[in-house]
């Protein structure tokens, strides 16, 4: 039997994790404080890039099973389910700004007249969950009815849709019986299909998601720091990272080195982790993941400085194409992008930086140009860099682009481009952390 779901929050989280919920068969209401994200959202039209999942929008706001309010009374007391995935943005001193968090608890609390489950699925520090239930309890009319349940999100940006419909595991994170057994009946369709279940108390749950992360980032930082050696020693990271792959310990995911992560995740989340950390005291914690920050930068500057030294240490004035704006493939998203970073950096130097995405939008800055086409983009550079892994850059022909630089050197800093191929085509090829004969 469908049950009643409201998500709050309808952003990147919210408006896959909605279509998600009425994939499975329930009634879902969608909040957001955005009007013009929820006219767009009930035209079925998805307000972000991500594949798969304006056709889940569009299905099921045809169907009425999906639609889209600013109105907290339209959910109060119509959910049997209230998922809270409002953004929880880093603050300018690192940690998680809950304001988003605390401003649904507000809002929604005092509408609540019968017994609900607060399901949070945004990304908060340990201890957050306890501090959202006593206050909503203080403000709802039902008191102790109201429930607050962890179920955090594992989503990947440019696979949101998949993962939100086959997750590698699903937690839960509450100790009350009743919620856990209304949770259950939420993922059914998962659950049925030998999903991975943890239940386990919220503090567990709180941490997972950031644990997990950190963990991410710890692998690809270690790879780049191996980069970094590989580069000094002469060897080749990519064959490096090959062989650690086969070890069924290790894995060869999160292994490719080059620029680092980026995105609105990752370098968030382990810093809320490590101020989160700070705070109680857990200093080993803290004291690695600010190594895992450091190791993220310095990257970044490391191809950057790639670039300037091709150009003979002087960047002034002289065009550099930067073909990458978004921080990974498979999305729009430049929040916290590596490739951007590098594109900066240059242009601080005082070069003239042209950036090609073929979905993301770059942020309005004096400081860089985005070129509307490849070819407009690479047209008279001095340099180009491969900065974001697009399957339009890395399967390019070079030889169809071979006439439009001044200089025919190209920085890979994904190491994902065919080094033999763009050499036949007359190019010179530098990438970090890879031998130089290969």
């Amino acid at each position: 039997m469908p049950l009643n779901i409201a998500v709050i929050g309808t952003n990147y989280l919210g408006a896959t994790h909605a279509a998600g919920m009425a994939e499975f068969g329930h009634n879902v209401i969608g909040v957001d404080i955005d009007a013009d994200r929820v006219a767009t959202l009930n035209r079925g039209q998805s307000p972000i890039f991500e594949d798969g999942l304006e056709p889940l929008l569009e299905r099921h706001t045809s169907s009425g099973r999906l639609r889209f309010t600013t109105d907290y009374r339209e959910i109060a007391d119509w959910a049997d389910v209230h998922f809270i995935c409002v953004g929880t943005p880093q603050g300018d001193d690192g940690a998680a700004d809950l304001s988003q968090v605390r401003a649904v608890t507000e809002t929604l609390a005092p509408l609540l007249t019968k017994p609900t489950v607060i399901a949070g699925k945004s990304t908060v520090p340990v201890g957050t969950a306890p501090k959202l239930q006593a206050r909503m309890r203080e403000l709802a009319p039902v008191g102790d009815g109201v429930e607050v349940i962890w179920n955090p999100e594992f989503l990947r940006e440019a696979h949101a849709v998949e993962d939100t419909l086959r997750p590698d595991r699903i937690v839960l994170g509450s100790q009350n019986e009743a919620a856990l057994h209304l949770m259950r009946r939420v993922y059914a369709i998962p659950l049925s299909e030998d999903t991975p279940v943890v239940e386990c108390d919220i503090a567990t749950a709180e941490l997972i998601k950031t644990a997990a992360n950190a963990f991410l980032t710890v692998k690809i930082s270690f790879i780049n720091a191996m980069a970094q050696l590989c580069q000094a020693a002469g060897g080749d990271v990519v064959l490096l990272a090959d062989a650690l792959g086969y070890d069924k310990r290790i894995g060869r995911e999160f292994l490719n080195a080059g620029l680092g992560f980026g995105g609105g995740c990752l370098p968030k989340d382990i810093s809320a982790l490590a101020a989160r950390s700070d705070e109680l005291g857990v200093d080993v914690l803290t004291n690695l993941i600010r190594s895992v920050e450091a190791i993220n930068e310095g990257q970044r500057r490391e191809v950057a400085e790639l670039a300037v030294e091709q150009l003979g240490g002087d960047v002034t004035g002289k065009k550099v194409a930067v073909l990458g704006a978004a921080f990974k493939p498979g999305t729009d998203d430049t929040r916290n992008s590596p490739a951007l970073a590098v594109a900066h950096y240059l242009a601080d130097q005082g070069a003239n930086v042209s950036v090609y995405d073929p979905q993301a939008v770059i942020p309005a800055d004096a400081a860089i140009s985005q070129a509307a086409t490849i070819e407009e983009c690479l047209r008279d550079s001095e340099i180009t860099l491969h900065l974001t892994e697009w399957p339009e850059f890395r399967h390019l022909d070079p030889e169809d682009v071979s006439e439009l630089p001044a200089n025919k050197v190209i920085i890979d800093g994904r190491l994902k481009l065919h080094r033999k191929t763009w050499q036949r085509a007359g190019w010179k090829v530098v990438q970090m952390g890879r031998a130089a004969t290969l």
